[in-house]
């Protein structure tokens, strides 16, 4: 029976890793001419201003801009990269 306790272990982690990434991290509301790092001048071009950056614990961002759109930034980690980031968290 002890056979597959690695395997199991590793699951648990799994799903408790799917979990964690989706967690909010922070949020941050703000207009694109208020941070330098922010070189999108498309999003300017279409008269969006304001908008709404929410991180998750698996570093991806979701950007919803004042005209409803909503852009995904940054990698999402699946499978052993996200257990590998979770277990540093833990």
């Amino acid at each position: 029976m002890t056979q597959y306790d690695e395997r199991v272990e590793l699951q648990r982690l799994k799903i408790e890793a799917e979990t964690w990434a989706k967690t909010v991290k922070q949020i941050h509301a703000h207009s694109l001419d208020s941070i330098w790092y922010d070189d999108r001048p498309e999003d300017t071009a279409k008269g969006t201003r304001n908008v709404v950056d929410v991180e998750f614990n698996d570093g991806s961002v979701r950007r919803t801009l004042d005209n409803d759109e909503v852009i995904i930034m940054g990698i999402q980690l699946t499978g052993q990269d996200l257990v590998d980031k979770f277990v540093k968290h833990r």
